[in-house]
């Protein structure tokens, strides 16, 4: 499969996509930007990310994010020689300020960014009753809240643990890959706040961006392959056990 050429394939019913297209607002846009266009999706650098935390905290900014809640976070790794397969992780507040020191039976350790994956065949959208979580045109899933129950369908749904119901709001809440930037020619809050260029937002769509070469040199993977939901967070340098 070429991951740079994947499609979205619709798997509702014509008259449940008519209605989501009715529910379903998105933000503000530039004039000039076509949906069709594009298909977004990030890239996380495995190797390169350092446990900073500026992903989350620019992200909390950004997007006005309840405390002890988070749309993009980030866990440590703790490999010994004893628990190689399972290792021990931490994300103390989301990795927000960074790490502890490691203890020095380490083998390895490592850090890896965590977000929505904004799937092309997202459970999240095939379980809410309502259609207020969709995934747009150009291959973002988002939240139209003014529509969400707060049944947290959704939450349950998703194997990656990126949803959470707001605490004053009562609606689902995640990353939308900052919508508001992205669809403006901006790059999303994590990755402009990146110190080593460990999040990347890439278009498969345009065919100049750098992710086409990207996967012809590196071995790309995504996390639960075996759920095949289509994910467009691509990981270079994964270890084998992270879950």
């Amino acid at each position: 499969m070429n991951l740079s050429r994947r499609h979205f394939l619709v798997l509702m019913p014509a008259a449940a996509i008519a209605w989501k297209a009715v529910l379903a607002g998105t933000p503000e846009q530039a004039e000039n930007y076509n949906k069709s266009d594009h298909w977004w999706g990030m890239l996380i650098d495995v190797p390169k990310c350092i446990g900073c935390g500026n992903c989350v905290r620019a992200c909390a900014a950004e997007n006005d994010v309840p405390d002890g809640y988070f749309r993009t976070w980030v866990e440590r790794y703790h490999v010994t020689d004893e628990n190689m397969t399972n290792p021990e992780v931490i994300s103390p507040d989301g990795g927000k300020e960074g790490f502890p020191v490691a203890k020095e039976d380490a083998e390895k350790y490592f850090f890896v960014p965590k977000m929505c994956n904004h799937c092309s065949d997202s459970p999240c959208t095939q379980v809410c009753p309502v259609g207020a979580t969709f995934v747009t045109p150009d291959g973002v899933v988002l939240i139209d809240q003014k529509y969400c129950l707060g049944c947290a369908y959704c939450v349950q749904a998703c194997p990656y643990g990126c949803r959470y119901i707001h605490p004053e709001k009562k609606v689902a809440d995640k990353c939308t890959l900052c919508y508001h930037r992205i669809t403006k020619g901006l790059t999303t809050a994590c990755a402009e706040n990146c110190p080593t260029g460990a999040r990347q937002l890439v278009d498969l769509k345009n065919p100049k961006d750098p992710i086409h070469e990207f996967l012809k040199t590196h071995s790309v993977q995504v996390l639960k392959p075996q759920m095949a939901t289509g994910a467009k967070a691509f990981y270079n340098g994964l270890d084998g056990s992270v879950r």
